[in-house]
């Protein structure tokens, strides 16, 4: 991760995409594993990654959520995860920092975590992400709302799917059309009177934004 001073209760936009600009996740299990290291790796304390891991030897048909709920110990995340997107070659998250160091601790987690998932299931080696995780502040609550437009339709933006319906995507969480217990919107949605309200900003703003990527790749050719 590049030189930067995160701060506590502050928002970063936080993105990668994979080395050469290889597809990183190649099907659904791909990105249920990548949602799995963003939930259990953002802990203060190692060790419950390798603790789902032996549960599931001893009860192979067990939930996640009544593994988590039977956890003894108290969760202490060291980032919020207000929006997140998952391409197939890149990805996008807008976090919270709640701990000293908890984006940089965070992302380095999940991008090795990830990492030598995905080298052991495709048998390859070596990096997997294009260089090092990067990071940008998000200073006003104007560009707060205007990136999680961004970062919930990016799939959309990009022309992969609509973001309605996307699975890898908190667009339908803000939407109050599926619950999310990995992404926090409250910070978002307290500006806009509901999931309906925020639906239309998000469309409208990402259909600008489609719009604007296309002409900046005429432009480009």
């Amino acid at each position: 991760m590049r030189t930067l001073k995160f701060a506590n209760d502050q928002y970063y936009h936080i993105y990668n995409r994979g080395t050469d600009k290889r597809k990183i996740f190649l099907d659904d299990r791909d990105h249920f594993r990548f949602l799995l290291s963003l939930d259990l790796l953002n802990d203060n304390k190692d060790g419950l990654m390798i603790a789902w891991r032996d549960c599931l030897k001893s009860k192979p048909k067990a939930r996640l959520s009544e593994f988590l709920i039977n956890e003894i110990r108290k969760r202490d995340y060291l980032v919020e995860i207000i929006a997140y997107c998952l391409n197939p070659n890149h990805y996008h998250l807008i976090l919270k920092q709640l701990k000293e160091r908890g984006i940089e601790r965070f992302c380095q987690k999940f991008s090795i975590s990830y990492t030598k998932y995905f080298n052991e299931r495709n048998k390859r080696s070596g990096v997997l992400f294009q260089g090092r995780t990067k990071s940008a502040t998000i200073k006003t609550t104007g560009g707060l709302l205007y990136l999680s437009a961004y970062v919930n339709c990016n799939c959309e933006i990009h022309g992969i799917a609509e973001a309605d319906n996307y699975k890898w995507s908190s667009f339908a969480c803000y939407a109050e059309k599926r619950k999310d217990k990995l992404c926090r919107p409250a910070d978002i949605l307290s500006h806009f009177k509901n999931g309906k309200d925020y639906f239309q900003f998000a469309k409208e703003n990402a259909a600008d934004m489609k719009i604007r990527k296309k002409e900046e790749k005429l432009l480009l050719e």
